[in-house]
């Protein structure tokens, strides 16, 4: 007869229910609804990665700061987003899923609100740098790598590129809206209406996002029942072993090389600079952002696509390829700025869009592959690099725009990037049979 293990307090501080494997499984497995939730929270909190390009021009007609300036509080930002998401990932595995992301969204809101009452670049830099950044970096990435790890075994790259395009569906639903608020209301109500998208969902999370399979009894989805690991204490400490084993591998260093120029070509570019960039050339403002949400609309399509193609094809060309189709399509995009939305810049936007975060799912799946267990850590490090990326590119677009009153050097030196990177994915050796890690 099977004996039942004794319910053990989780890391949030409950009791979790019989560990029985023998448990049936409902007819819709509880791993979807977790996806479920997990996918409108990332929705609801990415109202803040809309808003930065948005504020470049009206904070720098109200308040008289430069784009550099601007710029760098917007490089914080994006940096802390990356450089907290190995903590946040080590973080959940000490206290759980709910606790770090309910406290993010807290944080993302005081952020938001604090920006309101600012005059001087410093209130900027740290309501939106330090404190969004901070939020945002515990809302990041390596939650989808966490959710994806506990919950699901099979259709793991589908699932990740479903929580992966959840952001973007963000950018659908908030980047016309904080367009049109900043336009017609000014940059302030935007900012309010960031911090009131985040506090809608914590609800969400503190009464239906559930930790692990095993509080439920249930195996994850696909796979075979394990009893809920103990939590792990020391977070901090892991995060930075996890980092010190991994950069002691060369896939590691390539991984963080290719993803830091995928950063540098969306959020740090193209999310910063393709609306003043293009209102640069006469187009209106809420046109310029409806093209960027059109990107999110279109990329929700390229990154679950994306997962299914890493189920099945080899991560490595994957990531080849999308490198090295973003390099040809930046290289055209300065002679399809103008006043009006023509057919090939819908054909650029639609493109673009398809490629945006389609590299996450072979990114995370090559983690899984070289670094085991601890690979949400490990791709929190990988995505630090991408927001590293980010920020330093951030910055720089502001500084070439007022330095030579064109973006036109920073699009081609982003497209000339992504050849590196397309080469940094195809040369990722193959890990050894027997081997979880490959030096």
């Amino acid at each position: 007869m099977t004996q039942l293990s004794t319910p053990v307090p989780d890391a949030e501080g409950t009791s979790a229910p019989p560990s029985d494997p023998r448990r049936p499984t409902p007819r819709i497995h509880p791993a979807w609804w977790v996806a479920l939730v997990s996918f409108v929270t990332v929705m609801c909190a990415a109202a803040f990665t809309a808003a930065p390009g948005l504020f470049v021009d009206p904070l720098n007609a109200e308040l008289g700061w430069s784009r550099a300036t601007i710029g760098f509080g917007i490089g914080l930002q994006v940096v802390l987003y990356g450089l907290t998401a190995p903590f946040a990932a080590a973080l959940m595995d000490r206290f759980g899923m709910r606790p770090v992301v309910t406290a993010a969204l807290v944080v993302i809101t005081g952020g938001a609100l604090s920006t309101v009452w600012m005059s001087e670049p410093w209130q900027f830099v740290l309501g939106w740098g330090v404190l969004v950044g901070v939020g945002s970096g515990s809302m990041a990435l390596a939650f989808t790598a966490t959710v994806t790890g506990r919950w699901f075994v099979a259709r793991r790259g589908l699932v990740s590129g479903v929580l992966t395009a959840a952001t973007a569906s963000g950018q659908l639903v908030f980047l016309p809206l904080l367009a049109w608020i900043v336009e017609n209301q000014g940059w302030r109500p935007a900012s309010v209406t960031v911090a009131i998208a985040a506090l809608v969902a914590i609800p969400l999370v503190l009464f239906l996002l559930r930790d692990h399979p095993a509080d439920m009894g249930l195996a994850p989805y696909g796979g075979e029942y394990a009893p809920k690991p103990a939590p792990a204490r020391g977070a901090a400490r892991r995060a930075v072993t996890a980092l010190f084993d991994a950069a002691r591998t060369g896939p590691f260093w390539l991984l963080a090389g290719a993803f830091a120029i995928c950063g540098a070509t969306t959020n740090g570019l193209v999310r910063t600079h393709f609306v003043p960039g293009a209102h640069d050339h006469g187009m209106p403002m809420t046109v310029a952002a409806s093209l960027l949400a059109v990107i999110g609309v279109v990329d929700v399509i390229g990154t679950i696509g994306s997962g299914f193609l890493t189920d099945r094809y080899s991560p490595r060309v994957l990531l080849g390829v999308y490198y090295t189709l973003r390099g040809v399509s930046l290289l055209f995009l300065p002679s399809l700025m103008a006043p009006f939305v023509e057919m090939p810049m819908i054909f650029f936007i639609v493109f673009y869009g398809l490629d945006w975060v389609a590299t996450v799912p072979p990114t995370l799946a090559l983690c899984r592959e070289f670094y085991g267990e601890d690979a949400p850590i490990v791709f929190g490090w990988v995505l630090a690099a991408h927001q590293v990326g980010a920020g330093i590119v951030a910055f720089a677009g502001g500084l070439v725009r007022d330095m030579t009153g064109s973006y036109d050097a920073v699009w081609y030196g982003a497209g000339a990037l992504c050849a590196g990177a397309a080469l940094m994915s195809l040369v990722i050796r193959r890990v050894k049979q027997g081997s979880e890690v490959a030096a």
